[in-house]
Order: C-alpha cells, then sequence, then structure tokens
C-alpha cells in the first residue's frame, strides 16, 4: 500500500514509525513532516490546507490510503473532499468532527443521548457568561467552544479567575474559537484518556493512557497541549472500560448515526473517573499528542491493518493484542513555551540517546545548516518501554540525561501518580 501521512507533529511521528513496520506498506509519504519522520518516510511540500492539491497529489502518486494526524484539517472536511475524489481516508467527516471542533456540540450531544458529563452552560456574550459563574460559583471550567491547541481550557479555582478567561475569551485570545464559550461544573476525580477505533457502526477499544496537561512539575502552572503521558491508566480497571463503553462511547455512536454524522477515525474521550463514575470532559477526533507516543510503543498488531479495516467498516471482525509492558513520554519544550517558544537553538545527543532502547519521537523540530534545531514549542518526546511506569520513567528520564540542549525543558515527574501508586502496592 501506498500511503500518504498528513501532519508534522510527535504524533505523526509516532504514526509513520508504526506505519513504517508494517509488511503491507509499500511507499510513506508525508505532508509535511519533520526531520524524525524523514527517517522512515519521503517528506512532500504540500499545503494541507489546499485539499485539491492534497487530492491530486494521491491521485498522481496512486495513494491507498491517507492518514490524517491533526484536527484541524479534520474539522476543515478535508475527509469529506478527498472521498469525493474516491480516496479513501482514514479520519471523521467534518460533520463527525463537530465532536471535537465544537465543544457547546458534544455538551449538547450528551445532554440529547444522556452521556455522563459536568453540568455546563453555553454562551455567545461575555455578561450571560459571567452570570452562569456568578449563579454557580468556583471551582469552575471555562473552555472556548472551538479548536485552541490544547490552550482554550482554563480551571479557575475562584470567580475572578474564571471572569479573567471569559474577558480573555470574548477578547479574541483564542480567535474565533473563543467566540463561543462552554462554562462546566468542575469535576474531582482522576483524569483517563480513552480511545476507540470506530468504523461508523463498531467502536474497539484501542488502549488507555493518562497525559499530564499542566507546564510545571507538580501539576502547576497553565495548560499546555500535553508535558507527558504514560499507558496504561491504572484508573481504567476492566470494569471502568466496560463502563466507558456501555455509558459514553456506544451512545455517542448511535447518537451520531442518529444526526446523519456517523462517527469513523479515531474517538478520543477524556475522561474524569468520579466517584459515580467515568463522566466525559471532552472528545477528540484523532489520535492523542502525546497520548499516541505511548499508545505505538505499547500495540502489537499492525497499524496498517488496522487502520484499513476502520476504512472499510469491517472492525467487528477485528481484535487489538497489547503489550503487557508500561510506556512513557516525557515533552521536551522549547524556553518560553507554552507561551512563544525560541526556535533556532542546536539539539544534539539523540542517537546517544536512543542507544539503550529509548525512542525519540520529533515533535517541533527542524534541520538549519546541518545541524537538528527546534522550530516549535513541544519538540521532542522521548518514550521508552518498562516493565512497570516506574521502570519506563527512569528509562525515558536516563535517555533525556543524553540530550544535549540547554534552550530546552521538561517536567521531571512525569507517571508520578501511577509510580506512587505501585510503590504503595509494593
Amino acid at each position: 500500500m501506498n500511503v500518504l501521512l498528513l501532519g508534522s507533529g510527535g504524533r505523526e511521528h509516532a504514526l509513520a514509525w508504526k506505519i513504517s513496520a508494517s509488511p503491507l506498506l509499500a511507499k510513506l509519504y508525508a505532508a509535511p513532516g519533520n526531520p524524525g519522520i524523514g527517517r522512515v518516510a519521503e517528506l512532500v511540500k504540500l499545503d494541507v490546507a489546499d485539499h485539491s492539491a492534497v487530492a491530486a497529489f494521491c491521485q498522481e502518486k496512486k495513494i491507498d490510503l491517507v492518514v490524517v494526524g491533526p484536527e484541524g484539517p479534520l474539522v476543515a472536511g478535508i475527509a469529506d473532499d478527498l472521498r469525493a475524489w474516491g480516496i479513501r481516508v482514514f479520519g471523521p467527516s467534518k460533520a463527525a468532527a463537530r465532536l471535537e471542533g465544537s465543544k457547546g456540540f458534544t455538551k449538547d450531544l450528551c445532554a440529547r443521548f444522556n452521556i455522563p458529563t459536568a453540568a455546563y452552560g453555553r454562551f455567545g456574550d461575555l455578561a450571560s457568561a459571567r452570570a452562569y459563574v456568578e449563579k454557580v460559583g468556583a471551582p469552575i471550567v471555562i473552555k472556548a467552544d472551538g479548536l485552541a491547541a490544547g490552550k482554550g481550557v482554563t480551571i479557575a479555582m475562584t470567580s475572578d479567575e474564571a471572569n479573567a478567561a471569559l474577558e480573555a475569551c470574548f477578547d479574541g485570545a483564542f480567535g474565533a474559537a473563543g467566540a463561543e464559550v462552554v462554562v462546566e461544573e468542575y469535576l474531582t476525580g482522576e483524569e483517563a484518556s480513552f480511545f476507540c477505533l470506530c468504523d461508523g457502526a463498531t467502536a474497539l477499544p484501542f488502549g488507555t493512557a493518562q497525559d499530564h496537561k499542566r507546564v510545571g512539575d507538580g501539576d502547576t502552572g497553565p495548560n499546555t497541549g500535553g508535558m507527558g503521558a504514560y499507558s496504561p491508566a491504572p484508573g481504567m480497571t476492566p470494569e471502568m472500560t466496560e463502563r466507558t463503553m456501555r455509558e459514553i462511547i456506544e451512545p455517542t455512536m448511535r447518537g451520531m448515526a442518529e444526526l446523519g454524522a456517523p462517527f469513523a477515525g479515531i474517538l478520543f474521550a477524556g475522561l474524569m473517573i468520579t466517584d459515580q463514575g467515568p463522566k466525559l470532559i471532552e472528545y477528540n477526533t484523532r489520535f492523542g499528542d502525546p497520548e499516541c507516543q505511548v499508545l505505538m510503543m505499547r500495540l502489537k498488531d499492525d497499524l496498517l491493518v488496522l487502520l484499513s479495516a476502520a476504512v472499510d467498516g469491517q472492525l467487528a471482525h477485528m481484535s487489538i493484542r497489547w503489550s503487557d509492558a508500561a510506556a512513557l513520554t516525557v515533552v521536551m519544550a522549547a524556553r518560553g513555551y507554552p507561551g512563544t517558544p525560541e526556535k533556532g537553538s542546536v539539539i544534539r545527543g539523540l542517537d546517544e540517546a536512543e542507544r539503550d532502547g529509548a525512542q525519540i519521537f520529533h515533535a517541533g523540530t527542524a534541520v538549519n545548516g546541518g545541524a537538528l534545531v527546534a522550530n516549535g514549542g513541544r519538540v521532542l518526546n522521548v518514550t521508552a518501554l518498562g516493565k512497570t511506569v516506574g521502570e519506563a520513567q527512569a528509562r525515558a528520564y536516563a535517555a533525556i540525561d543524553h540530550i544535549d540542549w540547554p534552550q530546552g525543558f521538561y517536567r521531571h515527574d512525569i507517571g508520578w501518580q501511577a509510580v506512587a501508586r505501585e510503590k504503595a502496592g509494593a
């Protein structure tokens, strides 16, 4: 099979790494890709926003499958446009991608189909949103309705923080994404990321993970796109997985089909495991980043076979095998992230860092004058396997010790909850 992968981050490098191992693969292209992806795929200068150009490339190169990595193109309808050209695409339609593209749409879906989630209100103006905050009180969660690169969510512990977040949204801090705001009840419990591979009719569980959104050690500082993750998520026991499928995933699949937008692709449920059971925090309609990186490390089956089965509506006949090992990834970010990251600093030592089995996925890198340089906020994902989360953690941080990049930073406590749980049970 000839495959075109769209995207340029750590998630896409992990997908490219796994796809490249498939015996079914003839040729892997990536647009635009990054230097890490370039080690396993041919990089293509394509404007992913120009759907007709992407389609023309697919026809020229006889592409058998397009895998869409990031959410932006999906919400913009690239899957629909490529399918109209007769091209097979892994990723949801524009209508189905509303599950990520509009938090308000998802909350209304939950209300209509009795899917457990936080109580909420939807607002298009500052005054009514402020009135709701005053009525409900803090702590409370403020979310820009649209896509905001993982940065449109504020967990406000005081009313002043909530009002500041509302003002930021309506003042244009997140562009069109903040023109409407969802204000949610603050849930307590343990977060987990739950993935399902979907073909429009069948949802097949596709692993669990837990990520770390806050920029600083001890879960402090502003939210980011994710500073690290590990898999599997300890809170997702077989019982909790069964409840999540029955109470959240299956009603969502039925509801989307009823709305005329059956979901096919990866459905990524951000969950809070509460005293009452699992509740949906949000949906994403693509692989998580950096959760994808740890899932790909643990996946034993051929990813290309699974993606093809999802595209062809054959998931009812499939099963997925996972390694018993734990996987953990640490994000190395450029100084200034999640604000304005410093670009252009030279990174050295990656070959030595990978020498003992760690896998480094490139997220925001470029080559300048023959040197590898930082070219984004989240730059590297240093990933390792271990018999336990603690062992995977130790191996990932040991690999980081070999990386020479003074302008980078990272959290030192990725996986701390799971490691503490392991030590308590020892």
